[in-house]
Order: C-alpha cells, then sequence, then structure tokens
C-alpha cells in the first residue's frame, strides 16, 4: 500500500557534479560580450561563465545520461542513445531529433543544419528549425567507419570526415557529393581541430601522432608525436603565440611550439583520468580542460617557460565518495572523503566556497616531488573520519581512518591541507602490521583528544594538540573482537565502544575504568551517539536497529524492517528521528517517541552515506557509483506533512534523485486538499469532562473588567476632543472590536434636536438572548456574543441587567443561571470569574435584597468552592511530583 501525498524529504539538488567523459563547448555571447562554457554533467547541461566559472545556468534533465555535446550561436545540442535535443537559452529542450537507430557518437553544427553520427556509420544531416533530415549519408564500417568530423574555416557547405583506418574524406553536403579522399596515415583518427591557418588542420591519431596537414594541397606541413597514447584533444593559442596543445588518456597535457616545430613543455597530471576536452579561449592565454574526473580547470599561460598554471578550477570527487559528515553547527559545509583518497568540503550556499584538503600522503614532501601517478606514498581512501569545529584554529580539528591501514591521519580544515600528526599504538612505530587496522574514531566535542578503535579490539586516546598517545582502554584490549564503533559523550564522562563479539561497554573517559558491559542480541555493524540527548543508535549484522538511553543503559526501542546491510545513521538535530540507510536502496525515518516508521523511499542506487544538518533543514546523501553528494530538502519545515505512522505492507515509492538546479516542491496547496492521509487536526472545546478549560481569548478582554473605573480616570482627556475635519473619502464605521461600516440608512444628515425615547428603551442583543435562554435553558448564544464584546461594552451589558438601567430580576437571574452552567461544564472558567465578579460589583444591593437571585448566588458559591478545591487538589499534586523528581535527580 502507497502512501497517497508526499513523503518527508523532497529532492532539492546535487553538490559536487561538475564535469564528465563527455567534451566540452567554448560560446561567446556577442550581447554580453562574454565567453560561456558548457559542460555535460550526468542528465543535464551545466553552462559557465570562464570570467568567474561560476555556474550560470542548468538545462532541463533528460531521460539519460548524455553522451554527445555541441553547440551553435544560439542552441546547445546534447544527445543520449540515438535521440539528438536541442536547448535553448541553457535551459529547455526547443528541438528534439528523432531518426537514428543506434547511439550518437559525433555532433556537428553547420550553419541552419546540425549534422550527427551514430556508430553504425549513418550520417544523417538535420534542418535545424523543422527537425526534418536534410540528408542522409551511410558509410561501409569496414572501409571507412567516421571517428571525427570537422567543417573547416571558409569551406562553404563543406564538411571533412577522419575514419578508424586512417583515411579522411572531404564532402560537400549540399550535392551530396565526395569532393576529396585523403589517403591518409593508415592509423586511426581519433580528433580533428581547425587551425588559425585557412585550409590548415590538426589530425589526432591513436599513436599518439599529431598531423598537421594541409588539406587544400593535400600535403603534411609538420609531424609530432607523443607517448602517452591516442590523441584526446587538440585546440590552437589564437593570441600571438604559435602553440598546440595537445591532450592525452593518462591526463598529461603536451605543449608545442608550431614556429620551432618542438616541444614546449609538459603539464603533467592535469587531470587524473583522460583529457575529455581542451580549448584555448580566443585572443586570451586561458586554456580550458575539463575531463571525467569531475573537474573542469582554467589554466593561464602568463610565467616564464610557456607553461600554465591553474587560474581557476571547480572539482569534485573523481570517485565516488564515501563517508559524508556536516562540519560546524551552521550546516554549510559537508565533509565527504572518497574513493580517490581525497577528503573534501561542499558548501551548500555556493561552489565557490568548496574546499580540497588534498589526499593523504605518508611522506608529504616525497609525493610532492613524485607527482600523482609515481607516487608510492599515498594512503588508502578514507573509510571513517571525526570532526570538531573547536580549536580547529588552533591545532588540527579531524581524525581519519584509512582502508587497511594503521596509522589515523590528522586533518586541518583551516589550512585545508593533512595534518601534522600520524596516530597509531607505540608498539607498531617501527614496522606496520599487515591484518592490523583502524577501524572507528570519534573526537570529543572539545577538540583535544581523538579516540581510536582497531581491528583487534584496542581503543586507543591520543592528544589532538600534540599527537601524543594519551592511554588505552581495558588492560590489553577493550574487546575481544574487532572494535565496530567508539563514541564520547558530550561532557567528556563516558566513552562507548562497541565490539564484533556482541558487547556494548562504557568506559569512564579519565580513568579509563570500565563501568558497565551488555551483551546485545547481535553482532553490531556500527554506532552513532547524539550526544544533546544521550540517546545511541546501534545498527546490527542482522538489519535490525536498536536505541539505547546511556543514562539508563537499557534499549528503549527496537526497529526492524530493512532487508540489507544498514550502510549508514543519522539523527535528527533534536534527536526526534533516526534515519538509517540501507543496501536494500531504502532510507528510512524512525520516530523515536513514539517507535514507529513514519517516512520511507526508494533510490535506484543505494545510499552509503547519510547526514542531516545540525539546523535541520537538509538530509545529504551520498550513493553507489555516484560523484554526488545530494540534499534532500525537509518538508516538515515547509510544508503540512503527515507524521503518522506507515502501516506495515506500506510499499515506498521510487524518488528520482535530484539534479544541480533546485528543485521546487510541487506539492501545491490544492493537492494536500486531497490528500486524505493528511488530515488538520482541530482542537475540540474541550478535552476531557473533568478537565477545566480555559478560554482562548487574550487576557485584554476579561482580566481588567474590575478596574474599568480606574482605567477611564486614567484615559480622561485633559481638554475637549476637537471634531475632525470632514474627510469624505472615507467610509464611516461603527465603534467597536469588529470593524463595521455604517449601512446607509444610518446615515442621517440633518441632526434633530427632538430626542427619540425609544432608541434608549431599545432592548440590547445579549439582552433578548437572556430572555429566550430562560425559556429554552440554551446559553451558547448570549455567551458567545458576551466574548466577542470588548471590556467596555461587557460593563454597559451588565449595568443595563439591573431594573434601573432598563433590565429586569428575570433576566439578572438568567445571567446567573448562565454563569452556573458555565462552572458545571468547566469551560470559559477565567471568563466565568469575570463576569461574576463584574456582576456583583456592579449590583451587590440588588442581589441582597432579592430572594430569588440570592438564592441562585449562594448555589453558585458552593459550585465555586468544588471546583477551586479540585483545581488546589491537581495543584498540590503536581506541585509534589515536580519537588520530588528534582530532588531525586540532584
Amino acid at each position: 500500500m502507497a502512501r497517497a501525498g508526499g513523503g518527508l524529504f523532497a529532492g532539492f539538488r546535487v553538490l559536487g557534479r561538475f564535469s564528465g567523459p563527455v567534451p566540452h563547448v567554448l560560446r561567446y555571447h556577442g550581447r554580453h560580450r562574454e565567453f560561456y562554457l558548457a559542460a555535460a554533467v550526468g542528465r543535464s547541461v551545466h553552462t559557465y561563465n570562464v570570467k568567474r566559472l561560476g555556474i550560470v545556468a542548468v538545462s532541463n534533465v533528460l531521460p539519460e545520461d548524455i553522451t554527445c555535446l555541441a553547440a551553435d550561436r544560439m542552441l546547445i545540442f546534447a544527445s543520449y542513445d540515438n535521440i539528438l535535443h536541442a536547448f535553448a537559452r541553457n535551459k529547455e529542450v526547443v528541438h528534439t531529433y528523432e531518426g537514428h537507430k543506434a547511439r550518437i557518437h559525433l555532433l556537428q553544427p553547420f550553419g541552419d543544419h546540425v549534422i550527427s553520427v551514430d556508430v553504425d556509420n549513418v550520417l544523417i544531416v538535420w534542418n535545424i528549425q523543422s527537425e526534418e533530415e536534410y540528408l542522409q549519408v551511410d558509410f561501409d564500417k569496414a572501409t571507412f567507419a567516421v571517428s571525427a568530423v570537422l567543417h573547416p574555416s571558409t569551406y562553404l557547405n563543406k564538411i571533412l570526415l577522419g575514419s578508424e583506418q586512417g583515411s579522411l574524406q572531404l564532402w560537400n553536403i549540399r550535392s551530396n557529393k565526395l569532393l576529396y579522399s585523403f589517403t591518409g596515415w593508415h592509423l586511426g583518427i581519433t580528433t580533428l581541430e581547425q587551425a588559425p591557418a585557412v585550409d590548415v588542420v590538426a589530425v589526432g591519431l591513436v599513436s599518439g601522432h599529431i598531423i598537421v596537414h594541409n588539406i587544400k594541397f593535400d600535403e603534411t606541413l609538420m609531424k609530432f608525436q607523443q607517448d602517452w597514447g591516442p590523441i584526446t584533444a587538440i585546440s590552437f593559442r589564437t593570441d600571438g603565440h604559435p602553440v598546440m596543445a595537445a591532450g592525452s588518456p593518462i591526463g598529461h597535457i603536451a605543449l608545442w611550439d608550431l614556429e620551432e616545430k618542438k616541444l614546449m613543455c609538459q603539464m603533467q597530471d592535469a587531470h587524473s583520468t583522460a583529457i575529455a576536452g581542451m580549448s584555448f579561449v580566443p585572443g586570451e592565454p586561458l586554456l580550458i580542460t575539463n575531463g571525467a574526473d569531475n573537474a573542469i580547470r582554467v589554466w593561464i599561460f602568463d610565467g616564464p617557460g610557456g607553461t600554465g598554471r591553474i587560474l581557476r578550477s571547480r572539482m569534485g570527487h573523481s570517485a565516488p565518495p564515501t563517508k559524508i559528515r556536516y562540519h560546524g553547527q551552521n550546516g554549510e559545509q559537508i565533509l565527504s572523503a572518497g574513493q580517490d583518497g581525497t577528503l573534501q568540503s561542499f558548501s551548500t550556499v555556493h561552489e565557490k566556497l568548496n574546499k580540497s584538503l588534498g589526499r593523504g600522503s605518508i611522506n608529504k614532501k616525497k609525493s610532492k616531488k613524485k607527482g600523482l601517478k609515481l607516487d608510492t606514498m599515498a594512503l588508502p581512501p578514507i573509510t571513517v573520519f571525526a570532526s570538531e569545529v573547536a580549536h580547529q584554529s588552533d591545532w588540527d580539528g579531524i581524525v581519519a581512518c584509512h582502508q587497511g591501514y594503521i596509522t589515523c591521519t590528522t586533518w586541518n580544515y583551516q589550512k585545508t591541507s593533512m595534518g601534522a600528526h600520524k596516530l597509531r599504538p607505540e608498539e607498531f612505530s617501527k614496522h606496520k602490521p599487515i591484518d592490523i587496522y583502524a577501524t572507528a574514531v570519534d573526537v570529543t566535542s572539545c577538540g583535544n583528544f581523538a579516540v581510536i578503535g582497531l581491528s583487534i579490539g584496542q581503543v586507543d586516546v591520543y592528544n589532538m594538540q600534540s599527537g601524543i598517545h594519551r592511554g588505552r582502554y581495558g588492560k590489553e584490549r577493550a574487546h575481544e573482537g574487532a572494535i565496530r564503533g567508539v563514541a564520547v559523550d558530550g561532557l567528556n564522562q563516558l566513552i562507548i565502544t562497541a565490539g564484533s563479539e556482541g558487547l556494548i561497554k562504557f568506559w569512564k573517559f579519565k580513568t579509563k575504568d570500565l563501568v558497565y558491559s551488555t551483551e546485545l542480541c547481535s553482532s553490531p555493524s556500527g554506532i552513532l551517539l547524539h550526544r544533546d540527548s544521550g540517546i545511541l543508535g546501534i545498527a546490527f549484522d542482522d538489519f535490525s536497529i536498536s536505541v539505547l538511553d546511556i543514562e539508563t543503559r537499557k534499549i528503549v526501542r527496537t526497529f526492524s524492517g530493512h532487508n540489507g546491510r544498514i550502510n549508514d545513521m543519522t539523527f535528527s538535530p533534536d534527536g526526534r528521528w533516526l534515519i538509517t540507510s540501507s543496501m536494500d536502496c531504502t532510507i528510512k525515518t524512525w520516530d523515536l517517541p513514539s517507535g514507529c516508521l513514519i517516512d520511507c523511499f526508494l533510490v535506484d542506487s543505494a545510499a552509503v552515506s547519510l547526514t542531516m544538518s545540525p539546523t535541520g533543514d537538509f538530509l545529504a546523501s551520498t550513493h553507489v557509483d555516484d560523484l554526488g553528494i545530494y540534499l534532500w530538502s525537509n518538508r516538515s519545515l515547509y510544508s503540512l506533512v503527515s507524521l503518522r505512522p506507515l502501516p506495515a505492507d506500506y510499499e515506498p515509492s521510487m524518488v528520482t534523485r535530484p539534479s544541480t538546479c533546485p528543485v521546487q516542491d510541487v506539492d501545491m496547496a490544492g493537492d494536500e486538499e486531497t490528500c486524505d492521509e493528511v488530515i488538520e487536526y482541530v482542537s475540540p472545546e474541550k478535552l476531557g469532562e473533568q478537565l477545566v478549560t480555559l478560554s482562548s481569548l487574550p487576557e485584554s478582554r476579561w482580566k481588567n473588567l474590575l478596574s474599568l473605573d480606574v482605567i477611564k480616570k486614567k484615559n480622561k482627556p485633559r481638554e475637549p476632543p476637537k471634531v475632525p475635519k470632514s474627510a469624505p473619502f472615507f467610509i464611516p464605521t461603527v465603534p467597536g472590536l469588529i470593524p463595521r461600516y455604517i449601512a446607509p440608512e444610518e446615515e442621517n444628515d440633518t441632526q434633530s434636536k427632538v430626542v427619540n425615547l425609544g432608541v434608549l428603551a431599545q432592548k440590547s442583543d445579549f439582552y433578548i438572548h437572556l430572555e429566550e435562554a430562560l425559556s429554552t435553558n440554551e446559553y451558547t448564544a448570549p455567551l458567545n456574543l458576551l466574548k466577542s464584546l470588548g471590556p467596555s461594552n461587557i460593563e454597559i451589558e451588565l449595568r443595563g441587567l439591573a431594573p434601573e438601567g432598563g433590565g429586569s430580576m428575570e433576566v439578572m437571574l438568567s445571567f446567573l443561571k448562565m454563569i452556573g452552567i458555565m462552572l458545571d461544564k468547566k469551560y470559559n472558567f477565567e471568563l466565568a470569574q469575570a463576569y461574576l465578579a463584574l456582576f456583583l460589583k456592579l449590583h451587590l444591593k440588588i442581589l441582597s435584597s432579592e430572594p430569588n437571585l440570592l438564592e441562585e448566588v449562594s448555589r453558585l458559591s458552593t459550585q465555586l468552592e468544588e471546583t477551586w478545591i479540585h483545581l488546589r487538589t491537581l495543584f498540590n499534586q503536581n506541585l509534589c511530583v515536580l519537588a520530588y523528581m528534582k530532588s531525586a535527580l540532584l
């Protein structure tokens, strides 16, 4: 059974995705006079300005990942599988071209047309506006498999095609004729690039050769060779320097001097993966590169030797992140450790605030000399880390465990680099054990100590400032099995450790003494402590979850429902929810006070790590084989969300992961009304028969009823009020709490000097309702009318009940009966007290002389005394319980 309406979390946006294996496209905006960079990221196209490398637009999401990208002056063309789309304004799809039967792998804008080539060697020329096929050419795959396409400058209606066999062909598209065939170099062509000179084209080959060829005379002008494999991209510098840049599959870039015809310099490890796209900005010494390592870099050539340095960059993880945690209490930074060995910080506010703390290394100096590829000093990827902001400006505030490695490293967030200390037990300082490694880590809330658990059951404490070993828990080891988790409470009083043998142990932090040990029903796979509430979440190998209170040291909640290994857990900031992710691809939210599952949704790839913002606005997740960090907004902060327990047969729905552009919540007010599950709760007038209920009126409506004469005396004007000037554009209103306009018949321009005694003798609505209630015994109408009046009007109404004010004894008796019913039903209790007090103050003399009224008043006195005795008893009981609890806790 699925739940109608939206869930607790809605996809918002993804962080840390900037580039993919598709080459980027450089465009010039004539009106803005600025260059823009378009890059395919997953299923959407990101547009960046080259000046600041800030993201300016994100296209709508396509059904599948983009595999090919191109652009002309107005449109961006993107293809997936065998379908080609055209984006306008960097945003919406305006044209769709369907006709290919195989995956498109080459695109070339061509004036009013666009050319696409698929892997079955079919070339189609499309009319951009009409979306019709202008021309289709089939090539024989055995003799000419198209691998590159180029429109040579000044060659009207002509395109140059390169093949895997090494030959080239020049075609006239308008007449559909093959104009010339170039024999080539008998090696597969990977890329074609127009040189700044007319008729000259650079040809990249699979062997690593670059041929600069004149296609007008079919002669080779110069030839270069790189030893790094096939040429992946070529670009020419156009700012007056005769330089050609060529990319390689291993991330190196070679810069060739075309005048000297020699290698000018090398830019090694420009990217950690193949150079996908490379383009010099026209007329500027700037080179833009992108690669599958999720990085875009802008290089500037302003130094000696012709080599480039990084001017601007946007980079994320080049391999999927494995652990994420919010850093600090403002909810604006997420620390992320990836399989690429790096530790990075992503800002939820803006990409320019992202930081990379670098990659772990045994010896940083040696690593810098050797470079990324030859670095034997690089540490394995980080598996677990813990961070604290306290003292992070004084010393390192992050501790990380590495995969299969006994040494834990410290990191400095302020300096954005690896720290000075390597934390490992002294007995392993000279030799590195093979089968012993760090498995769990935690940092105290003060930032002074790091607690590290090992696979052999040892738990050690280190000082973060000095890196000195400060003690060990247990005589030799804390647990018989491997440590699955360590946690320190908020006051550095207790440390909790979990072992694979199925034990949870509580230790005194200072003295290292064992305080308490409890056996679990299964082997724990991980623990998580919510320091503010003292609640410990425990995930087990049997896919169940338990919640332990560290004050009472008892299991208070047990949850089951996951069908795969639990990857990660996170608490909401108030400790009310526990959110878990599992290999069954579900993310579940458990409500701890009620002990129920209140939300569950399915994602297409299992969430590896989860973390909840300290401000409660976002849930962040990372997923299997995905480079992004996904943000899910907490819908309970801004819309009506049902937090009712989900039924046992609940089937979670598949939720699409968000793209880079923030997603607007589609759950509108109209949809909420149609949802049967979410019903707005309306509080009844009384919760129980025995409860004394107050009204919801403000104090100003009843508290000052006995002091009206004092208030009037204070507010008496010192000088007579002046008649305001007539303002014909104001509509006259009737004085009172609720503004009402005077009806047209009530307006009277000519005031009569004859007093109308009929108006003075007229009965009020309240008086009439009290008269009617004598026979019907229904006092709801007069009470509601009295509640709508202000203090002055209430006094006038009560004065008018007496005979000298135009009232009668029967109406006064009716008023007392109304008060009696209010006391009987125990609602509007404070109003009954205030109204009765004012009535007694105004009519005390009349009441003492009338036996009927005196009898009713004595009955009310008895009722009041009983009610107050009942209330006094309840107050005393509550005060006793509070006093006991305070003394017992202290």
